[in-house]
């Protein structure tokens, strides 16, 4: 009997020697293109190769750390983290084949923080730069989302509840679709917000910035989007340069200030359909060289706080400048 419990014993000590040690999240994690392994722990010492393996081994809240420059590999996010590039290099991530950059899946209270990211379509089979489908804030500094046959940002929350998106020092452009396109699908959007600082937004197929509210086409579904535009410039872009829309009872307010609308197919657009139209506001801003200076349909609302500089637009910048644009 005792030799039965003692090679027992052995057997299962045995088995432990071979099992290999699981390894913690870490709250601050590391990837590297030199020296990264996604076999590695992820630490500082032993990064990781691509972000969606740092992703998994951090904690949520956790932060990960990008330590030199390379291609990382396209991300998907379901938590509360920041993703940090503070100047080492280009920190990439190339998209093609109908996929998306980043996809964040968060919960109702995850913050995400994306900075010094570069989110880059290379052309064959279609892309996405990044994809908010679910989550509470997410913050956008000093990153470049390009070439995407798609559009660049996409923030789309599901359901209801409070909602942010902030976009700060960033560049969007040469996109298929929109640079950045804000609307949210289903539910209620309870003081839903959308935040714009020295965003370029340049050559888009569409809208540079598009803040929309057809959340729901039937006009059932109600709510708020409050957006701000300051010291950022849409140029180039194939429909309009600053938009504003609405299909229900979604209320989208946008001002814009201290801005430039240049060469786009319309400087401003605020465009309503049914229910309480987009208001959109302007003041101390530029709108020059446009195909026309701006469109206002439906129930819509667009004026100036009569100190824009409004000038050679293709329609002859209609109304006085510095005045009230228009009303519907």
């Amino acid at each position: 009997m005792m030799r039965m419990t003692s090679a027992f014993i052995a057997t299962l000590l045995g088995l432990g020697l071979h099992a290999a040690p699981a390894q913690a999240q870490l709250s601050r994690t590391a990837v590297s293109a030199l020296r990264g392994n996604d076999a590695n722990a992820c630490d500082f010492a032993a990064p990781c190769r691509t972000f969606q393996r740092a992703h998994d081994q951090t904690n949520d809240q956790g932060e990960i750390t990008v330590l030199d420059p390379g291609g990382y590999g396209s991300l998907v996010i379901t938590k509360s983290i920041s993703l940090v590039n503070d100047g080492v290099g280009e920190a990439s991530i190339l998209v093609s084949g109908g996929a998306t950059g980043i996809t964040i899946n968060g919960n109702a209270g995850a913050y995400v923080n994306l900075r010094g990211i570069t989110i880059q379509g290379i052309g064959f089979g279609g892309s996405t730069g990044l994809v908010f489908n679910s989550g509470f804030a997410l913050t956008i500094t000093n990153c470049v989302v390009r070439n995407h046959t798609g559009n660049g940002i996409v923030f789309q929350p599901m359901g209801t509840g409070v909602r942010r998106l902030a976009v700060s020092s960033t560049l969007v452009a040469d996109n298929g679709q929109n640079g950045i396109w804000v609307h949210p699908i289903g539910g209620d959007p309870n003081d839903m917000s959308a935040h714009f600082s020295h965003v370029l937004a340049l050559n888009n197929s569409l809208d540079g910035i598009l803040v929309d509210g057809a959340a729901g086409s039937d006009g059932s579904t109600v709510g708020n989007i409050i957006s701000t535009v300051a010291d950022s410039v849409a140029a180039a872009n194939g429909r309009g340069g600053f938009a504003a829309t609405n299909i229900g009872l979604v209320t989208v307010n946008m001002m814009v200030s201290r801005s430039v609308a240049a060469s786009n197919g319309t400087g401003v657009r605020s465009i309503g359909t049914l229910g309480v139209g987009p208001a959109v506001r302007v003041g101390q801003s530029s709108l020059t060289g446009n195909a026309s200076t701006w469109v206002i349909s439906g129930s819509a609302f667009l004026m100036s706080y009569g100190d824009n500089n409004v000038d050679v637009n293709g329609d002859g910048s209609p109304g006085a400048p510095n005045g009230i644009i228009g009303k519907k």
